[in-house]
């Protein structure tokens, strides 16, 4: 039985995350209309957003404290904004502005709080070395934190995904691997991605618990996260989830998804995790003007990020070589931050 109190927290980072990429929407398409022009505009470069995927993130996270590691792919923010990373320092990063997260210099494929230990990557499946490596310091320090690696469906042949695997079974590692099923690879349906029906069943080939989350439920994720999280903080070694969702946009910002059938695109918009949750808060006794302040104090805090970050100085050209390194060695700066 999950609390009522959990799944409002549940709800709030759903709602959260739902309207922020619905609000990144908008100010991606500023400056790139009529004419669509992928380098101009307010955020410049690709932009993937996560509408539809918010119970994977919610559900697994609500279990997780500061010091567990996220890793996230290329469609990161929902799971930024369930592991607590700073809003407004992530919508600077996303516009490029000097007091993001990594100074504007990473974009939204590439967010880092160490504050919350969450990083993500835009190279397929490669948040999954990284978040072994995390459990196994966790390991060697005898802490009972946790490292989560996030990933679609579309990666599950990469190398490092498993290779990852490999390395976690071997070590009976704390980390969970949770696999966004969303049934596209960009425009690659997921029957023709790989010959295996369910990725929780790879699990059966490293000796590990593999669960399926067959709908995209909050509460459902919630429960299968329970389990995994816990058998890695008790030192009991890896779990892989594979969880349904859904693709409310296309795969990236100006994607016409012709690729797309119109009864998929539909199924999507129907089957809709928030509306499932908000259902289970009103047997709990929440009413739908509570339910209306949880979205407007979300909304609310989505527009102050937003607006802080707009209002954010951008980057100077001279520091483009600051906090990188060039050929091997520390940037001109001298520094070795």
């Amino acid at each position: 039985m999950v609390g009522a109190n959990t799944i409002q927290s549940m709800y709030e980072d759903m709602v959260t995350a739902r309207y922020y990429e619905e609000r990144l929407q908008e100010v991606y398409l500023e400056g790139k209309q009529p004419a669509f022009d992928i380098s101009a505009g307010t955020i410049p470069g690709e932009l993937h957003l996560a509408a539809g995927h918010e119970a994977a993130a919610a559900g697994v996270c609500a279990h997780l404290r500061d010091e567990d590691t996220v890793t996230a792919p290329h469609r990161p923010h929902h799971v930024a904004i369930a592991k607590g990373v700073d809003l407004p320092r992530m919508t600077a990063e996303i516009l490029g502005r000097e007091t993001g997260l990594c100074k504007g210099k990473g974009g939204h494929m590439h967010l880092f709080d160490p504050d919350v230990n969450f990083a993500c990557s835009g190279i397929i499946a490669q948040g999954c070395p990284p978040a072994v490596g995390a459990a196994m310091a966790a390991q060697k320090r005898n802490e009972d934190s946790v490292a989560v690696a996030y990933l679609g469906e579309g990666a599950v042949d990469q190398g490092a995904f498993l290779e990852s695997l490999n390395l976690a079974a071997l070590h009976d590692l704390p980390v969970v691997f949770v696999v966004e099923d969303n049934d596209w690879a960009i425009s690659m349906p997921v029957e023709r991605v790989t010959d295996v029906e369910n990725t929780a069943e790879r699990a059966d080939g490293f000796d590990m618990p593999g669960v399926r989350v067959d709908h995209d439920d909050a509460v459902a994720v919630y429960e299968a996260a329970r389990d995994a999280v816990g058998r890695a903080r008790d030192g009991n070694g890896p779990t892989l989830l594979d969880v349904q969702v859904h693709r409310r946009m296309g795969h990236f910002m100006g994607d016409a998804e012709g690729y797309r059938p119109d009864e998929d695109q539909e199924r999507a918009q129907r089957l809709d995790a928030i509306e499932r949750l908000a259902d289970d808060l009103r047997e709990h006794g929440v009413d739908d003007a509570e339910l209306n302040e949880i979205r407007e104090t979300a909304e609310e805090r989505v527009e102050d990020a937003i607006e802080w970050a707009r209002d954010q100085p951008e980057p100077a050209p001279e520091d483009a070589y600051e906090n990188v390194f060039v050929d091997g060695t520390a940037a001109a700066s001298g520094g070795e931050d």
